[in-house]
């Protein structure tokens, strides 16, 4: 697999029901759709209680030839939940169909599973009895994401984490640097904006800025934020995510319209601002903003049984009388949370201005791994995560302008919530061997 590309592997040793009838057994969460690469996920038009992701799924033969699985894809059923992997034999004649026969009821079999950085997936499944799972077994005890096994590719080197502290080392003991960003070929440009934090710490990564809904470094989303004082990493808020709605008022008659039916005028005092119209503020759920008179309702999920009852629900922003407002679809939001946010680092920084724009990264990282996107939810009927929107229409009068920001935030405190892990890294005190 390796030779075919792929930069990590993972495996499962199944059970006697995981088979082609049954489908394979993922996991009971949604944990896999962290780490098994995917470009879509909607509801089943026929049966809209479930997700369904296809994938690009090839089978890997023994003469090392590969054979696309066409119709194989993940199947999410919310209502347990769980994750099972499904037609992954329908249209390909190479695939290992003996052994995924449901009469053969033979556990211990184990799919290896090989991810490259293209998002293409190739599979290999083999016998209980082989060489390939005697020398698996040999191995012993392994990392684990979820229900799947992390046998790594034997390269020698430092593992990802250790590759991301030993950077962020460097960075942390570099004290101020100057505030700068790349741009989209590489240069070096200056950065004098509120936002610069992240962008000097971007290029320190050798990050260029994009919007692409993918982690930021070696699999991490990296994530910056302001605070006075290194030792209080818990001080501070983050923006978690910038998703547009998919759905309401807000995508059926415009962003304009939207402000100008849910906004309200600037409130600043400030003359330049007299024509402008605004749509800010912290919602949550079940709390009436006192300016827009919206909340959030989490439309099809149960927040007392953590699950979503509704596949073709979401995220409303919903007035008294029941209108939508903004709806982000579950589905649309649950691809860009999981796969961007599965393994996240968050820096502490400080900034001044005087006589310069420098930013210098604190020595305490939190490294947060094993996201679900059911508990963004939960966090988000709890009042932890909410909706921060920085939305105006300049010009209301003459020249209409608008500016759209939509913003999902998260107090500094409350990150856990989001993770099944989270450590706290010194980068004074932890080295890699």
């Amino acid at each position: 697999m390796k030779n075919k590309g792929c930069r990590t592997i993972y495996a499962k040793v199944l059970a006697a029901n995981d088979n082609r009838k049954q489908q394979v057994y993922f996991g009971g969460d949604f944990q896999a759709i962290n780490i098994i690469p995917f470009d879509t996920i909607a509801p089943d038009p026929d049966k809209p209680h479930i997700f369904k992701a296809p994938l690009n799924f090839w089978w890997l033969s023994d003469d090392e030839s590969l054979h696309n699985a066409s119709r194989a894809q993940l199947i999410l059923y919310p209502q347990y939940p769980e994750v099972r992997f499904s037609g992954f034999l329908q249209g390909c004649s190479a695939a290992p169909s003996e052994l995924m026969d449901e009469r053969l009821r033979l556990a211990g079999r184990i799919l290896f599973l090989g991810i490259s950085p293209d998002g293409r997936i190739i599979g290999y499944l083999c016998h209980p009895e082989s060489e390939l799972a005697r020398e698996f077994v040999s191995l012993g005890e392994l990392p684990r994401s979820g229900v799947f096994l992390e046998p790594g590719l034997g390269t020698g080197v430092l593992d990802d984490r250790s590759l991301l502290i030993e950077k962020l080392r460097v960075i942390h003991q570099k004290g101020w640097i100057r505030s700068r960003k790349l741009g989209s070929n590489g240069v070096i440009l200056p950065c004098e904006a509120p936002n610069c934090g992240g962008m000097t710490l971007e290029a320190e990564l050798d990050i260029i800025p994009n919007s692409r809904s993918e982690p930021d470094w070696l699999g991490y989303e990296v994530k910056q934020y302001n605070v006075t004082n290194f030792q209080r990493i818990n001080s501070g808020v983050l923006t978690l995510m910038t998703p547009e709605p998919t759905g309401g008022y807000y995508r059926s008659a415009g962003i304009e319209a939207f402000i100008r039916k849910f906004g309200y005028p600037d409130m600043t005092g400030a003359a330049d601002r007299g024509d402008r119209l605004n749509f800010g503020g912290i919602h949550k759920v079940g709390e009436y903003h006192r300016l827009t008179s919206l909340q959030i309702v989490l439309k099809g999920f149960d927040a007392i049984k953590g699950k979503i009852t509704d596949a073709t629900g979401g995220i409303s922003l919903m007035n008294i009388e029941g209108e939508e407002a903004a709806v982000w679809g579950y589905a649309e939001v649950m691809a860009k949370w999981n796969r961007k946010h599965n393994k996240a680092v968050y820096i502490p920084s400080r900034c001044v201005q005087s006589p310069e724009r420098r930013y210098w990264y604190g020595n305490l990282i939190r490294i947060g791994t094993g996201t679900d996107f059911l508990k963004y939810l939960q966090a988000m009927a709890e009042g932890k995560v909410y909706y921060d929107p920085g939305i105006k229409l300049e010009n209301a009068s003459t020249t209409p302008r608008t500016k759209q920001r939509s913003q999902f935030r998260i107090k500094s405190s409350n990150l856990p919530a989001l993770y099944h892990s989270m450590d706290i890294v010194d980068l004074n005190e932890e080295q890699s061997e």
